[in-house]
């Protein structure tokens, strides 16, 4: 099933010649995301550190195990998702965390929690470009227990399953719910939903997937 608003939201914008993002002008169809494609959360995200919850013992262990490790790779087999992951840090302006500058490619909040760390780790992707679906277009397809893999720099591949998804909107991101502090690790996927908005060309809500580690 089709989002409201998801294929007018590609007609409305293949017409766009230019964007203008940041103060730079960019033609449509580059690699850096113009509105529409969104997927940024406009609640910000609490610190690496917060989101694993630092006072749990177990979270010092865990961190010293996977020390300057990043996330590198997702795969997701149920709806074909097999994508690099860009290291995404947080807008300096806005506290906003900055979308992926590649329609196809997934992103990791660098400065959150590692996967398989304790903690929610997250990880973005467009829904749609000007052009059609993006990497995470058949996100909404997920059912509990679907599997999600994401692999760290060390070649390491910690496992995932869905556990539920929600749909928020923008304006009223639930930033603890997705953010902070869980018992063990977890993994949360962020895209855009609910309805393209002509006016500001954005979505107007973000869906949310819960994923916890495989038992």
């Amino acid at each position: 099933m089709k989002r409201p608003g998801r294929r007018t939201a590609w007609v409305a914008a293949v017409g766009i010649a230019v964007v203008a993002i940041g103060g730079a002008t960019l033609a449509a169809g580059a690699s850096t995301a113009p509105p529409g494609g969104d997927v940024a959360v406009t609640a910000q995200p609490h610190p690496r550190g917060w989101a694993g919850g630092l006072q749990d013992p177990r979270e010092a262990a865990t961190r010293a195990s996977r020390a300057g490790q990043t996330a590198s790779r997702v795969t997701i087999p149920v709806i074909g998702v097999d994508s690099t992951l860009e290291h995404l840090p947080l807008d300096p302006a806005t506290g906003a965390l900055v979308p992926p500058t590649a329609w196809m490619s997934a992103g990791w909040y660098k400065d959150g929690t590692v996967p398989g760390d304790l903690g929610p780790a997250v990880i973005a992707g467009h829904v749609d470009s000007a052009t059609g679906p993006a990497v995470f277009a058949r996100i909404e397809e997920l059912a509990a227990g679907d599997e999600i893999h994401v692999t760290l720099s060390t070649g390491e591949v910690v496992d995932f399953v869905v556990d539920k998804k929600i749909a928020a909107p923008k304006d009223a991101f639930p930033t603890d719910l997705v953010y902070g502090p869980t018992p063990t690790a977890a993994l949360r996927l962020i895209t855009c939903d609910g309805v393209f908005d002509r006016s500001t060309g954005h979505y107007t809500d973000n869906l949310i997937v819960f994923a916890s580690p495989r038992g």
